[in-house]
């Protein structure tokens, strides 16, 4: 027990752990990954029902509460529009990820949360590319609230983030990654909203 108490206050660390992507931007008081993971949580509870019959809400929701674990360990590590950006490679990430969920998830004698960890990094079956695009659509609908709310500078962008206005890096690392109908369809109605938020059309 004394081991699961261990790795229960290490995965805790997920509510104070802030999305990177937030903070490379600018914003004021960005979410932390936990809330990001209850996000896409609720869009998996909510729209399973469209995503067709492979698609069963139960596991799609529980994969989607383990899918960012091991960022418990790792850290957050934001996803770019164009490689050259990104900090680390995608194969060093993996590896990252792949030896902190082993290690945070071995004092639980349920398999079941690493299975369904390995599903959704996999990307393989119905139910992983779902959960992976309401990721994706979680991310815009933060970046729609975010703009509505003005929560960052725009009159001072950051070198991280001056190949793109506004928020418009958010679509355009989650459009071409998108693999579903229910996801490509939720992109584009948040997609055209930030557009009459912003005055303008979305760079992808």
């Amino acid at each position: 027990m004394d081991a699961e108490l261990g790795s229960l206050l290490e995965l805790l660390e997920l509510k104070d752990e802030t999305r990177t992507g937030w903070d490379l931007r600018g914003v004021e008081s960005p979410e932390s990954v936990a809330a990001h993971t209850w996000g896409t949580a609720m869009l998996c509870l909510l729209y399973a029902d469209r995503a067709g019959e492979a698609v069963d809400r139960e596991r799609a929701v529980a994969m989607a509460v383990v899918h960012d674990a091991a960022e418990a360990r790792t850290g957050d590590v934001a996803t770019r529009a164009t490689a050259d950006d990104q900090r680390i490679t995608a194969e060093t990430k993996e590896t990252m990820e792949r030896d902190a969920i082993a290690d945070l998830l071995n004092p639980f004698q349920d398999d079941e949360p690493r299975h369904l960890w390995k599903e959704y990094e996999e990307r393989e079956t119905p139910v992983s590319r779902f959960v992976k695009d309401m990721d994706l659509v979680d991310n815009c609908l933060q970046a729609l609230k975010y703009e509505r709310a003005n929560r960052y500078d725009e009159s001072d962008p950051t070198d991280e983030f001056n190949e793109f206005d506004d928020l418009d890096e958010f679509f355009a690392t989650a459009a071409p990654r998108l693999r579903t109908p229910i996801g490509e369809s939720l992109f584009e109605a948040i997609k055209e909203r930030y557009e009459r938020e912003i005055g303008r059309e979305c760079q992808l």
